[in-house]
């Protein structure tokens, strides 16, 4: 008896990790220190050096049971893309600047292959956030789970000066909310999603008019990173005074989240196209309106809020960074929370 009868192959492992160099390579940053493959990754932080009061900021996400269309449709290439952005994202909510990032990943048995294709999405991610991944851990799980299968989730660390955070404490009634286009469902409301549709590749690999795609192109479509945007728009000068990160608990929960007590958010849903994706699946699974907006981003993965003599600053210097903006609402004295109108 060994460790691989066991079902743990160590010589998958070193391959996987000499597959995947290639990809980690690229999301080198001056401040990582050292080469690929040690214990611990090590990163200077004599950026610290120019701020007032330095602040560490950190986010960690999984991708949830999208993750079970990658498996459907062995594509694995997409899914690290979703895991940096769940985290980036939050992180660059509070005005951070996202310095590095480390996956996990879990499964059933050691494929060099699709590890290596899961860990070229990761790196992608980062190179999007201009965040370094400077390591990570794949765990075997024989008897845990399946040997096709795997989950996949990682933690981001980011930077900024405590004057520059984002904390929602100033925002003040006619304020303007700016949404910023989302590229689908994200990475949220999957087992919502999976109730609806049937989860077979026959399904999966059906075209749709309205969506130009197929629905297991659109379904498995990346979340989109938005940390080049919000540096842009704080590189034109404008103080975002709120920003919320619309995932799981769409509009209800999460723009609630950035907005201070005696303010309300108030949205016109019909200032942007809400993606034909929402419309499909709202109709085929016979889903309220209310339920909808409290499930997914409905088009928009970021909702800013600022002043409005920076309004067209802030389009400016989002489509500049390649974001499709919208102003959606304003900010009005009242209970805090959200109304949809």
């Amino acid at each position: 008896m060994d460790y691989k009868k066991a079902g743990v192959d160590i010589e998958a492992g070193y391959k996987s990790v000499e597959l995947m160099k290639q990809y980690v390579k690229g999301t080198m940053r001056p401040e990582v220190l050292g080469g690929i493959g040690g214990f611990a990754g090590a990163f200077s932080m004599e950026a610290v050096k120019g701020m007032e009061k330095p602040m560490l900021l950190s986010g960690t996400d999984g991708v949830g049971t999208k993750i079970k269309l990658a498996f459907l449709l062995d594509r694995h290439d997409t899914v690290g893309i979703d895991c940096v952005a769940m985290c980036v994202n939050d992180v660059v909510c509070a005005g951070g600047e996202p310095l590095f990032f480390l996956d996990y990943i879990a499964c059933g048995k050691n494929y060099p292959e699709k590890i290596a294709a899961i860990v070229k999405g990761v790196a992608e991610g980062c190179r999007q956030a201009g965040a370094a991944l400077v390591g990570g851990e794949t765990a075997e799980h024989p008897g845990l789970m399946p040997e096709d299968e795997y989950d996949l989730a990682g933690f981001a660390v980011g930077l900024v000066d405590e004057k520059d955070m984002i904390t929602g404490q100033e925002i003040q009634e006619g304020d303007v909310l700016v949404g910023l286009a989302s590229s689908g469902v994200h990475s949220n409301g999957f087992s919502l999603v999976r109730k609806v549709f049937d989860m077979t590749r026959e399904s999966l690999d059906t075209y749709y008019e309205e969506l130009g795609a197929t629905l297991g192109d659109t379904l498995l479509t990346p979340t989109r990173i938005y940390v080049k945007a919000l540096r842009a728009i704080r590189q034109a000068g404008v103080t975002v005074k709120g920003c919320s990160h619309i995932t799981g608990g769409g509009f209800y929960e999460n723009i609630p989240r950035m907005l201070p007590e005696g303010i309300h958010a108030q949205v016109e849903k019909d200032s942007y196209e809400v993606p034909a994706i929402f419309k499909l699946l709202q109709e085929k699974g016979g889903i309220e309106e209310q339920m909808m907006y409290n499930t997914y981003n409905m088009g928009l993965g970021m909702v800013l809020a600022v002043d409005p003599a920076d309004v067209d600053k802030v389009l400016e210097a989002a489509r500049a960074a390649g974001e499709t903006p919208y102003v959606v609402g304003r900010c009005r004295t009242g209970e805090k929370g959200v109304t949809l109108c």
